[in-house]
């Protein structure tokens, strides 16, 4: 599983980009996305993102 994006909540800040060891987020056109087959699940990004727009998989 992976972390979940909500990209109405996203500002597109790529705060959580810089913090995720397994490089599984990257923005595209001004949001971030998670590439579910590298994210390791470690929610570090959850904290980076001042908006609360990253949640813990389902």
């Amino acid at each position: 599983m992976a972390v979940k994006i909500d990209e109405e909540e996203c500002i597109g800040c790529g705060s959580c980009v810089g913090t995720c060891p397994s490089e599984a987020l990257e923005m595209n056109d001004d949001k971030a996305v998670v590439n579910p087959e590298t994210c390791i699940d470690c929610l570090a990004c959850i904290d980076s993102c001042p908006v609360d727009a990253i949640s813990e998989p389902e």
